[in-house]
């Protein structure tokens, strides 16, 4: 291959196609756009889209409807539940992994809550009819540019965990991810045959506004939490880092002055992540880092079962979704853990219903349902002492507790 030919292709591209690198672009975020933590006001009935997807997602979906049921009948208030496809279901239904009237009815509810996509029967089809494309199609129709995923260690999970208890026992991470820019989503982008071989590229990619408000929700975060910011790029080598640094250095020092942030390299993240996780309050990345460190980070916790995640923008609702898979081949078997589908049921409550209180009951009734010794297969330690259930059961145990459960939020 001749190098100089494949650069001159893609400075070509380039050249003519510079605006299609940063489009489309939502508005950048301003003081007075939605931030990680505001919601919409808290009123009486919202209307919700649901998800169920693929594999396990329509049953931990069930589950966590029936948990939700539970709540509101508790608590007086109501949640109008519509079902959307999307994923492989859609493309089974559709042809369509993400189709128009699945994301028109996103926009116009409250919030969207998603169980899980994809699944080996669509591994071989075109990538614009995989359940994947669904999935990112989605987020950048939707605008939403920062995903929130948690990794708190909890006392009941601690041995779970692969690492030593010493290590993750304490351990509270957010990890904070630009979701609509980076290498994901820049042009040019293909797989091109050039001087008799195929030649695969794509663009990392992101112009200063992207930075500046993941920047800005990060900076929100870290200032309702620990005070503590890291924020991780590979500025030693990219470009698109150095940039990244710069911004996120110049928003945090103006605009939270009273949070603590630092710098470190994605290659040492990754292995200080596993060294020391208690260094750690509030991480964010670009999308490609963040995609990687945040699955790492999900770890630590035992299961990718119990770890919940939040996709926000500007304005308008919030997707909601577990952090883990599919998982097709335990479909239908009553196996899979719903606990990640609940969890993120609550962070939807608490970031864009503005039901904080109602938020804290689903998460004190999961953590009082592991105190009574319950476990699906993928956190049941060998000779623990605990039982093991399946999906049914373990969500049945938690709406029976959200109906009793006091809540620690003061309203």
């Amino acid at each position: 291959m001749k190098l100089p030919t494949a650069a001159a292709v893609t400075l070509l591209a380039l050249n003519t196609g510079i605006a299609t690198a940063f489009s489309p672009s939502p508005p950048s975020f301003t003081a007075q756009s939605r931030s990680a933590l505001n919601a919409v006001t808290k009123k009486d009935s919202y209307e919700i889209t649901v998800l169920p997807g693929d594999g396990i997602g329509p049953e931990i979906m069930t589950v966590t409807q029936d948990v939700l049921s539970a709540l509101t009948k508790r608590c007086g208030f109501e949640l109008k539940m519509t079902e959307a496809l999307i994923g492989g279901a859609a493309i089974d239904a559709v042809n369509d992994p993400f189709p128009e009237e699945s994301l028109q009815q996103c926009l116009s509810g409250d919030s969207v809550l998603l169980s899980c996509i994809g699944g080996y029967k669509w591994d071989t089809n075109p990538r614009e009819l995989r359940p994947e494309s669904g999935l990112l199609k989605m987020r950048k129709s939707m605008g939403l540019f920062a995903n929130l995923r948690p990794a708190k260690v909890l006392d009941q999970l601690i041995d779970a965990s692969t690492l030593k208890r010493e290590v993750v026992e304490g351990v509270d991470v957010m990890v904070v991810r630009e979701l609509t820019g980076d290498v994901y989503f820049g042009s040019p982008k293909g797989i091109d045959v050039i001087d008799g071989q195929r030649v695969g590229y794509n663009n990392m990619i992101y112009s200063e506004s992207e930075i500046l408000r993941i920047a800005r929700v990060a900076g929100d975060v870290a200032s309702k939490r620990g005070g503590k910011l890291c924020s991780i790029d590979k500025a030693n080598v990219l470009d698109v880092s150095q940039l990244w640094r710069d911004v996120v250095t110049e928003t945090i020092t103006k605009e939270f002055p009273d949070v603590e942030l630092s710098h470190m390299y994605v290659d040492n993240a990754a292995m200080q992540l596993i060294r020391w996780p208690k260094q750690f309050d509030v991480m964010v990345t670009g999308n490609i880092f963040g995609d990687i460190l945040s699955d790492e980070a999900s770890m630590l916790v035992g299961s990718l079962g119990m770890l919940p995640s939040a996709s926000i923008g500007e304005s308008g609702p919030g997707v909601f979704e577990p952090c883990h898979g599919s998982a097709p081949d335990i479909a239908g078997e009553d196996k899979a853990n719903p606990l990640a589908l609940i969890l993120s049921a609550a962070m939807m409550l608490k970031y864009d219903l503005d039901r904080e209180e109602e938020a804290d009951i689903l998460e004190r009734a999961v953590e009082a349902v592991l105190d009574q010794g319950l476990r699906t297969a993928d956190i049941k330690q060998e000779n623990d002492g605990c039982t093991l259930v399946g999906c049914i059961e373990m969500g049945k145990a938690v709406a029976a507790v959200v109906s009793t459960v006091d809540s620690a939020v003061e309203v």
